[in-house]
């Protein structure tokens, strides 16, 4: 895992706020089965960490919460970066022996990284996954060699080192892969609007990174074309913070936002947006 994609100059993901429809049960899930640990906790919201003082992912119980809708916009997962290969090896081990092999679970080599896929108890997706070296990473004119194949388990697990003991400190928010209704006009936002670039793209999927990352944020219409946004009730993503590096960088993108008719309003110490399929942003400056 190299760091320089996540801080400065690069803009990237930082926290991701959802829905859950049991407090109790996710931080369970959270924090005794991944190993998160707790930042802040209120009444109907907690805030998981893995360093003890930045925040990963936000877990919220909504009043008259409803279960995932199907076929909407929003999350398609999220991904936790871990530091390391045994990281990840000592991960997928837990997995095993915490579930005694029973949990639906898959697991995918993309080139640039390996992977384990799974959902929290709501059906909210994750990725727990470590990177290989980026000077590993194949860039043909601008786009990475990105794809999706057999993860060889066996080899992964030979490199563990000793059991799961929680997220490392150096834990970080990979990237978010969100379902969209519309790929063009996402397209403008994203790279016109926010400044990211295309690092390849797959039928009906753009993936999307800054500062020559292998990808901070995907976007697909898998969910299908004009996929309708769920209700603010409803399991799934509330909003998701974009890391930016000063305030002149914000503020360029900001102006480039306004420009393809995005609206950005300013709360306390960050500004708000939607993108053209109703997914809300924090901006931020990191």
């Amino acid at each position: 895992m190299e760091k320089k994609f996540f801080e400065k100059p690069t803009i990237y993901v930082g926290e991701v706020n959802i829905n859950v429809t049991n407090l109790e049960r996710s931080v369970t899930f959270y924090k005794d089965f991944m190993g998160f640990k707790t930042l802040k906790e209120e009444a109907n919201k907690v805030v998981l960490t893995a360093d003890g003082k930045t925040p990963l992912i936000t877990l919220v119980q909504p009043k008259n919460v409803t279960k995932k809708a199907e076929r909407t916009t929003g999350l398609y997962h999220f991904a936790i970066l871990l530091p390391s290969r045994a990281d990840l090896a000592a991960f997928l081990k837990h997995i095993i022996q915490a579930s005694g092999g029973k949990m639906r679970l898959g697991a995918s080599d993309h080139y640039v990284s390996e992977a384990l896929y799974f959902d929290d108890p709501d059906g909210n997706g994750i990725e727990i996954a470590h990177d290989r070296d980026s000077s590993e990473w194949n860039w043909t004119e601008n786009q990475v060699s990105m794809a999706t194949v057999a993860l060889d388990g066996d080899n992964l697990l030979a490199e563990a080192k000793g059991d799961w003991q929680g997220m490392p400190a150096d834990t970080l928010m990979g990237h978010i892969h969100l379902h969209v209704s519309d790929l063009e006009k996402t397209r403008e936002f994203y790279i016109d609007g926010l400044g990211f670039n295309v690092v390849t793209e797959f039928p009906g999927a753009l993936f999307t990174s800054h500062n020559g990352y292998h990808h901070h944020i995907g976007l697909n219409v898998w969910n299908g074309a004009g996929a309708p946004k769920p209700a603010d009730n409803s399991v799934g993503l509330n909003w998701f913070t974009l890391q930016f590096p000063d305030v002149t960088t914000l503020d360029e993108a900001k102006e480039k936002l306004g420009k393809v008719g995005a609206d950005v309003k300013s709360e306390n110490d960050y500004y708000v947006v939607e993108d053209p399929s109703g997914i809300t942003i924090h901006l931020v400056v990191n």
